[in-house]
């Protein structure tokens, strides 16, 4: 129990941080020392007036406090918040995302040598999508680009989809999406800027391959991202090249995420995956950077549930949206499960305010391959996506 009046009423500063006494505790300090100047018997009860103007007081000192451990916690990216964390990360090279629109690989076929410039594309629902500033042919006759919607939000586009050239130009001739559409992503959280931040500190690591992951996940766009090696003498499950190394990138330019890539692989080191950039070192050589555009599961997600006392419709919609949240957040490849798991998705909807007015009594997730048994297995270069219209629920 503390002892009034306190030794400081300040925020006090040791090896373990930053400290503050409670509202409390500076209230009943000041309630001490004004009674040792006029008395014990001085009336400070909370609807007096010197009561009154002592918790005045109290309340500013608090504020004040409180001001302090947030500049305090300003300086460090675990602890910092909004604009202050926007700042502090700029020190491991990496900003905040802001808002974004879909973007997606495309595939540009036509003479080598053509020059596209300020080209646009156009999918079947007439959203245009912004090829580079600049894009040459290269004497491949074929070369893959990424594309930026000009509609805002999360626009769709399959893999393979054929689009039509809204700019017409001389040597080109068609243009195809090479993989999905990454969707378009809100500003950036506080907490996956924090998890970003994390992970950026490797870019410097003595080991190449959280070097290599460190750097890709600085590239701005990048959502998610999963890395693999293969150092064995053999083909692996993933069907990894021996002696090679794979990254599936979700978001962020593929030209960008290549010489992410290329700034911290080894000399001779191979690398995997169906999209192909070709980078250029500085001594004029090319070097094909190969990577994975995460393939996109839907998952569909059906709830039954015994509604109790204070069960309302609100809750629901707040169970769907905590369900896909849980699988937008799956790792690509499912993380360590290598699924979307059952057991996660019941936790997720268990986890909403008003959680203990309803009981779940049946829940299924579906993939592209059917129901799962209980999880939906994702392999290693596929990512889940879920839209709260896309879990279901049965109310009885």
């Amino acid at each position: 129990m503390a002892t009034y009046p306190l030794a400081t009423l300040g925020p006090t500063i040791t090896s373990a941080g930053i400290s503050i006494p409670s509202f409390n505790d500076i209230y009943q300090s000041l309630i001490a020392t004004f009674q040792s100047i006029y008395g014990s018997d001085v009336v400070v009860t909370a609807d007096s007036q010197d009561g009154q103007w002592i918790a005045n007081i109290a309340t500013a000192i608090n504020d004040c406090n409180n001001a302090a451990v947030a500049c305090y916690n300003a300086f460090s990216p675990a602890t910092s918040q909004g604009a202050n964390l926007s700042s502090v990360v700029k020190i491991n090279g990496i900003g905040r995302s802001v808002s974004s629109q879909s973007t997606v690989d495309v595939t540009i076929v036509g003479q080598a040598g053509a020059t596209i410039t300020n080209g646009i594309v156009t999918d079947g629902k007439q959203n245009q999508w912004a090829l580079p500033a600049s894009v040459v042919i290269p004497p491949g006759g074929s070369v893959t680009v990424t594309a930026k919607c000009q509609t805002q939000g999360a626009v769709a586009l399959a893999n393979g989809t054929s689009l039509q050239i809204s700019t017409p130009t001389l040597g080109w001739q068609t243009a195809t999406a090479a993989d999905d559409a990454t969707p378009g992503a809100p500003v950036e959280t506080d907490a996956k800027l924090r998890s970003r931040q994390a992970t950026s500190v490797a870019i410097p690591s003595l080991t190449v391959l959280a070097g290599i992951i460190g750097a890709v996940a600085g590239v701005s766009g990048v959502t998610r991202y999963a890395a693999y090696e293969n150092d064995t003498n053999s083909t692996d499950s993933n069907t990894l090249p021996p002696h090679t190394i794979s990254l599936v990138v979700e978001g962020g330019d593929s030209t960008a995420i290549a010489n992410a890539i290329a700034a911290k692989k080894t000399p001779g080191g191979g690398t995997y995956g169906t999209t192909t950039v070709t980078v250029t070192d500085v001594y004029g050589i090319p070097h094909p950077i190969n990577f994975y555009r995460p393939t996109t599961q839907a998952i569909t997600v059906a709830v039954s549930l015994k509604a109790l006392a204070g069960y309302s419709s609100v809750i629901g919609a707040a169970v769907q949206q905590a369900i896909s949240d849980y699988v937008n957040s799956v790792a690509i490849g499912g993380g360590a499960a290598g699924a979307v798991e059952w057991d996660s998705c019941i936790a997720a909807a268990k986890g909403v305010a008003g959680g203990n007015t309803f009981k779940i009594t049946a829940l299924t997730l579906a993939g592209p391959g059917g129901a799962g048994t209980p999880d939906v297995p994702l392999a290693f270069n596929q990512s889940a996506t879920c839209a709260p219209a896309s879990v279901t629920l049965t109310v009885t």
